[in-house]
């Protein structure tokens, strides 16, 4: 027994950290590594997912799941959110250029300091959406639409 708890404990000072992940945050690790090794994650469960700072180069994140995902300073040039969900997203300081955002849930998420150029926004949900200080060219969105 005494060799047993010698290579053990070890181990379990060495694993514990990978044990502490916080479930509570309702991202999909699985399928959070899906998009950052294939650029690709149509319809994931990305809800919670942290996402600050990702190249996210044309992505097709068509009808993905972000609701209150941090995609803070996220590069978004080219990506397709087409019919996705970013309701309470964080998105402030992202770069969202040439990208389609049509028939997404924007409500009440916050491009707060973001760049929107040439983003398509036909038939999104626009309820509550924070733009303070967000740039905002050949875009579907009012400046009138945020909260500050």
């Amino acid at each position: 027994m005494g060799r047993t708890l010698n290579w053990l404990a070890p181990f379990l000072l060495a694993t514990a950290p990978l044990l502490m992940i916080n479930p509570a945050r309702g991202e999909n690790l699985d399928q959070v590594r899906q998009l950052l090794e294939a650029n690709a994650c149509m319809a994931c469960d990305l809800r919670g997912a942290d996402l600050k700072g990702a190249h996210l180069i044309g992505a097709d994140l068509r009808q993905a799941d972000l609701r209150g995902a941090d995609l803070t300073e996220a590069n978004l040039e080219g990506a397709d959110l087409t019919g996705a969900n970013l309701e309470q997203a964080r998105l402030q300081g992202a770069l969202v250029t040439n990208a389609s955002l049509n028939n997404a849930n924007l409500r009440r998420a916050d491009f707060a300091y973001a760049k929107l150029y040439d983003v398509e926004v036909s038939g999104a949900s626009l309820e509550g959406i924070s733009l303070k200080n967000a740039e905002i060219y050949h875009t579907g969105i009012a400046i009138g639409g945020g909260d500050e």
